[in-house]
């Protein structure tokens, strides 16, 4: 059975336009006018377990919208999304359990307090048994070069050091499904590269199911052997990597500078 199926999944976003001034306010009061928008515009496809499938497209695209309906946080307008067999609008903790979102942007460790103290949160949150729960951060802080920072104030770290916290946290109940949004945005060559070897030993090791937005290709070609590409709410792409870079750039242009005059007879 599939980790993730999608079908025909639709988000509609409705607003109300209002002109500038105090027209515009007096108007809107007695006759505003409501207009759609469709972030995400009947897509489908499907993920097997295992798998990691890179999500693109431009800003806007709906790729975040989407991942936000596979997790439960939006309800989708039109649709169906099933995901390890649960819906999941439902927020079941069966399957709230099973899954993990990482965002670059949005933080889950408390700002204030070292990781652990977050982490001994999420402990309780998952009713982690005592022993898993030190094993699987005494090995996943291994793995993310990150065991000596456990107990440092949070707001202390660099950004690398944040977002490979972030990982552990997110990961400390071993979901076997996650969703990462930008998981390198802001970081240097360096740390993006850990975080990246990091990803791949865990899908190698635990076979987790991946699915992950990100504008950077290093990303994508390192870890994602399959893409969906995403454009104004439609599904434009679904298959391997290469294939795309393929469809997309099928002459390379090459542009050469020489330091004399040459006869064109000697090209």
């Amino acid at each position: 059975m599939p980790a993730i199926t999608v079908s025909n999944l639709v988000k509609t976003y409705r607003y109300h336009r209002k002109e500038p001034g105090l027209r515009g306010s007096l108007h809107a009061l007695f006759g505003r006018k409501t207009l759609e928008t469709r972030a995400v515009d009947g897509i489908s496809f499907s993920i097997e377990p295992g798998e990691v499938v890179g999500f693109l497209g431009p800003n806007g695209a709906g790729k975040t919208t989407t991942l936000k309906m596979l997790c439960g946080l939006l309800y989708p307008s039109a649709g169906s999304a099933i995901v390890l067999g649960h819906t999941p609008v439902q927020r079941e903790s069966a399957f709230l359990r099973q899954i993990a979102l990482v965002m670059g942007q949005k933080n889950m460790l408390w700002w204030d307090i070292p990781a652990m103290d977050s982490l001994l949160l999420h402990q309780e949150m998952y009713r982690i048994p005592e022993q898993q729960f030190r094993s699987t951060v005494a090995e996943l802080g291994e793995l993310l070069e990150v065991r000596d920072l456990l107990h440092v104030q949070v707001r202390k770290l660099s950004l690398g050091e944040r977002m490979k916290l972030e990982l552990l946290a997110a990961l400390v109940h071993r979901p076997p499904l996650l969703f990462l949004d930008e998981p390198t945005i802001g970081l240097d060559v360096v740390a993006a590269q850990r975080v990246r070897d990091f990803l791949r030993a865990l899908n190698r090791e635990y076979g987790t199911t991946m699915l992950l937005t990100s504008h950077y290709m290093a990303d994508i070609e390192a870890l994602c052997p399959r893409v969906l590409v995403i454009d104004h709410g439609r599904l434009h792409f679904d298959g391997a990597l290469a294939a795309l870079v393929a469809q997309a750039a099928p002459v390379k242009l090459l542009s050469a500078v020489y330091s004399a005059p040459v006869a064109p007879d000697a090209l």
